[in-house]
């Protein structure tokens, strides 16, 4: 490489790094040099990833990929914007072969499967809203991946995530990332403090088009590459149709009923269904546009209502996981987020045994269920969160008993 054009693009990564990285004496908090330091990157196929191990291996850490093979259907494999399967394996080896690197492909079908689709079919059934990427995270990523990174000596692992982790304490804070439209802290609130102390996150402190400039700059196939965004192993946000392969026979037919009592209409299943669809319901008749508001699989009934009717007061939470030390049985005010898309709220926090708490919303929230994350926010902080096990509505629901 021309030594101008070397000059350039280490003055480019001097320019991008600088604002978050002042007065830190290594770039992942290590005591030691970069060139001493082993780093397990999970590469995912994607820009961001891709940009992370040739960011670190740009600044002299000893860089190790790993992609993950999680599933193998001939449906997905061609198909653009997924992760961790045919093509996007192909492009993680391609990526790590032009950085020079070493890369390894960790087959964990199975282990996926089991921990990830089988409960995110599961949810479905109980009639819950399940996030399988939160899931994928807290299991198949952060217990297996981690655990493999420690089996190769691995200072760390380093992922893409836009999401920051500062020193604090004996261990490590989870902050919200710079990039707020990109921040996937909510992804990541399942995270165990002892997890948080080994992974690193060094794109927290960018802009997406950021990285894609970078990405550009090292000469990433993969630099204009589209973001993965729908569910990795659901083609074409098809979920009834995976529910339906992982549970044939699923789909059974029931009745709509309206939340005043009155059975307005038929379903194929309640599979097909979240709570807030307002779509696919095919009611005729109704003066006022309805939602579903309510599922119900022990009598196979999707209860709908008025828009107003999914306006929630308080939700219930179990199997908290608690990133922040101290305070964790105190009533607080903090913000919160039920789905990723959204800013913080403010609501009350209110602890309770075994793992559980109430969250009351300052104001009513809109399309929560069951099934969901509610994840805690002290300003920049994430301080962890929970799964919603049940909601208490604005608007009273008429009880509605099965035949």
């Amino acid at each position: 490489m021309p030594i101008f054009v070397a000059m350039k693009k280490a003055a480019e990564i001097e320019r991008l790094l600088k604002p978050w990285q002042a007065g830190r004496p290594n770039l992942l908090d290590f005591d030691k040099a970069p060139a001493d330091t082993r780093v397990v990157v999970a590469m995912s196929g994607g820009v961001d990833s891709s940009v992370t191990a040739a960011l670190l291996n740009e600044l002299g850490f000893e860089v190790v990929g790993i992609t993950m093979q999680l599933y193998d259907d001939g449906v997905l494999r061609q198909k653009k914007g997924t992760c961790c399967a045919g093509q996007d394996i192909h492009d993680a080896r391609r990526v790590a072969e032009g950085l020079g690197i070493p890369h390894y492909v960790l087959d964990y079908e199975s282990r996926f499967r089991d921990s990830v689709m089988e409960d995110f079919a599961d949810g479905y059934l109980r009639g819950e809203t399940p996030v399988p990427c939160i899931t994928c995270n807290q299991t198949v990523k952060f217990r297996d991946l981690l655990a493999a990174a420690k089996d190769l000596g691995a200072d760390c692992l380093a992922t893409g995530h836009y999401v920051r982790s500062e020193p604090a304490g004996q261990g490590r804070a989870m902050l919200r990332a710079v990039d707020r439209r990109r921040d996937q802290s909510y992804f990541l609130f399942a995270t165990t403090r002892e997890q948080l102390a080994y992974v690193r996150f060094p794109l927290g402190g960018l802009i997406k088009h950021e990285v894609r400039e970078l990405a550009r700059r090292y000469g990433l196939m993969v630099a204009d590459k589209p973001d993965s965004m729908d569910i990795c192993f659901v083609p074409a946000g098809n979920y009834a149709s995976v529910i339906e392969r992982l549970r044939p026979g699923a789909a059974e037919p029931g009745d709509i009923v309206h939340m005043d009592g009155r059975v307005i209409g038929r379903h194929d299943g309640i599979i097909n269904f979240t709570i807030g669809q307002r779509r696919g319901l095919r009611l005729g008749g109704e003066k006022d546009p309805l939602y579903v508001i309510k599922l119900d699989p022990q009598s196979r009934r999707v209860i709908v209502g008025p828009k107003e009717a999914l306006l929630t007061a308080a939700l219930y939470l179990k199997d908290l996981n608690w990133l922040a030390a101290g305070g964790n049985d105190l009533e607080r005010a903090i913000s919160v987020k039920i789905r990723n898309t959204q800013e913080p709220v403010p609501a009350t926090l209110v602890p309770g045994p075994g793992g559980r708490a109430e969250v009351v919303f300052e104001a009513p929230e809109g399309g929560a269920s069951p099934g969901q994350a509610c994840v805690f926010y002290d300003g920049e902080m994430v301080l962890g969160g929970g799964w919603i096990e049940s909601t208490r509505a604005v608007v009273p629901l008429v009880t509605v008993a099965a035949e």
